[in-house]
């Protein structure tokens, strides 16, 4: 079965909410059962959203930069903090995500109600792991004793979310990107696959049996690279079967990085692994710039996938959100999603 779905991992590049709610909508009428709000404004930058909060929290001081050894000036000395404080006294301010997604649920509601967005169609947010946030901004010698309590502090802003949403019209996506950097390179304070595993499952659990929760598994989007090539999708499917076998609710979609190069049969081979029955899968078939991807590329991803997934529906995304894409570059990005699901209607 070819593809026949769309997901968006969250990022839009569009001026705010409304014009992305109303770009997607209208550019891709089919395929859509999700809409994110573009995490356009402060939250475009994806953690950088939360590192304001980090510095403006007592307890937690500026240390000396690190060097991230990134090929621009602007993310050469990443900033770190350091606790000053036993961690059982730090308070959390406000993360900040419920009160966005608040807001923007108002402005789907509305187009909803208008008949711009579907019926049906629900809203999606994206949160980033707990330890994304603190593998990147707190300093490693202090990690492990401030995470569970900004883990709870997220988890309590997520709550606060679900408790202002109808519960049958949103949908929650983690952003899993920073684990993939830990497994896969020598990401500073990495986990094991276990630790991994166990943090995944708690942010799965979390929700509730009747809101969707899904997984962008991601290797990263800097200048639309990735922080290391992965070599097959051996390590996305080890994670998408370990939380699915260890979480006590069902994982309901998942996306999966491809490069946009990458048309071996090798690299495809694990999804003949994947345990994923009931999970809606969606694989980054949507190019950032398809005049440098060679002839006939998406047309032999689409035959791998489906000669492993055979009659299962599934669905295309792009590689990570669009946030970092050029804005203009938007309204194409946005269409080929459509054609590549037209050319396989």
């Amino acid at each position: 079965m070819p593809p026949t779905r769309v997901h968006f991992n969250g990022g839009v590049n569009l001026a705010d909410t409304e014009t992305v709610m109303r770009e997607i909508a209208s550019r891709v009428p089919r395929g859509v059962t999700r809409i994110p709000d573009g995490e356009t404004g402060d939250r475009q930058n994806w953690i950088f959203f939360q590192l304001e909060k980090f510095l403006q929290t007592p307890g937690l001081e500026p240390d000396d930069p690190v060097d991230m050894g990134a090929e621009s000036a602007e993310y050469t000395q990443m900033p770190k903090v350091r606790l000053t404080v036993d961690a059982g006294d730090i308070e959390w301010p406000n993360l900040g995500y419920a009160d966005v997604y608040a807001d923007s649920f108002a402005i789907f509601d509305r187009l909803q109600a208008e008949g711009v967005i579907p019926a049906g169609v629900r809203f999606q947010v994206q949160y980033p792991t707990p330890l994304a946030s603190i593998s990147a901004w707190l300093v490693e010698s202090d990690q492990d004793r401030l995470e569970p309590s900004y883990e709870k502090a997220l988890f309590d802003d997520l709550d606060r979310l679900l408790g202002a949403v109808p519960h049958h019209r949103i949908a929650v996506q983690w952003d899993v990107a920073v684990e993939f950097g830990m497994l896969e390179t020598s990401f500073p304070g990495a986990k094991s696959m276990d630790g991994i595993v166990e943090r995944l499952v708690r942010c799965v659990d979390h929700l509730p049996d009747e809101v969707p929760v899904g997984m962008h598994l991601c290797y990263g989007d800097y200048h639309h690279q990735h922080f290391k090539e992965p070599e097959s999708l051996a390590t996305q499917v080890e994670v998408a079967n370990r939380v699915g076998a260890g979480a006590r609710r069902a994982i309901d979609f998942i996306a999966f990085t491809v490069p946009q190069y990458q048309r071996q049969a090798g690299y495809f081979q694990p999804l003949a692994s994947l345990d994923a029955a009931q999970t809606e899968l969606y694989f980054a078939l949507v190019p950032y710039h398809p005049e440098s991807q060679a002839e006939g590329t998406t047309a032999e991803q689409v035959r791998l996938i489906d000669g492993h997934l055979c009659d299962r529906p599934w669905g295309i995304c792009t590689e990570c959100g669009m946030a970092r894409a050029q804005r203009d570059e938007i309204p194409t990005l946005l269409d080929l999603h459509r054609e590549i699901i037209a050319a396989y209607a």
